[in-house]
């Protein structure tokens, strides 16, 4: 029986593919001492990547991290800060607050969400006019060259290494998105621990069903 193993994600510089879809955004963050009024909304969709390049940011710069909004946030916090959801505050006095202080003392505030920040709730009227002022920096959906790198990860933190046919095979099947590689691998994972074989092109093709076979009369 094959070990089924899985490390936690490390966020780790060295692990974050970087391509067309988010060159950009890493551009921006690496520039921080020049954000607008000394804040950065970061926004995509659900698993683009934005808790993985805010982490990166926030080890660079030693930030403080509020993984859940505001909820986490308790004490007075000196230095740069990192706010991840923000789009799902429920404190709009406290996020007042830290766009007020990152305008006035350059400590720089880093805030993720999945829409623009005029979208955003906000009770507070100069709180709507600071969210609408943000500068902004958006992460697309990953392109073939950073998916295929996001589909080496998950194997490799499982334990896993394919043959290499298998990325180009995956990717003309599957949704261009960090969750869906990420329920691909899981449900290759299971399906190989289950049949006791290992994960390879082969494989995937029962998996993903007999939905896809007709696209393998255009491969070479």
């Amino acid at each position: 029986m094959r070990l089924n193993f899985r490390r936690p994600p490390a966020y780790l510089p060295d692990e974050f593919s970087v391509g067309p879809s988010n060159r950009d955004a890493v551009a921006r963050l690496r520039a921080w001492e020049t954000w607008h009024n000394g804040s950065l909304a970061l926004i995509g969709p659900e698993a683009a990547g934005k808790t993985h390049l805010a982490r990166v940011w926030a080890e660079r710069v030693g930030a403080y991290i509020c993984p859940e909004g505001l909820r986490t946030l308790t004490a007075h916090i000196d230095g740069p800060i990192v706010v991840e959801d923000a789009d799902r505050a429920d404190i709009p006095e406290l996020l007042f607050h830290l766009l007020n202080r990152a305008a006035q003392t350059g400590q720089p505030l880093l805030l993720t969400g999945r829409t623009l920040p005029g979208t955003w709730p906000a009770q507070i009227p100069d709180l709507r006019s600071r969210l609408n002022a943000m500068q902004v920096v958006e992460l697309s959906p990953p392109d073939d060259e950073v998916l295929t790198d996001i589909l080496r990860s998950f194997f490799k933190s499982r334990n896993i290494r394919p043959s290499e046919d298998i990325y180009p095979y995956l990717m003309a099947r599957m949704e261009r998105s960090i969750a869906a590689a990420r329920d691909l691998v899981d449900r290759l994972d299971e399906a190989a621990d289950a049949m006791g074989r290992p994960v390879s092109r082969a494989l995937a093709r029962e998996v993903l069903g007999d939905d896809t076979e007709n696209l393998d009369l255009f491969e070479g």
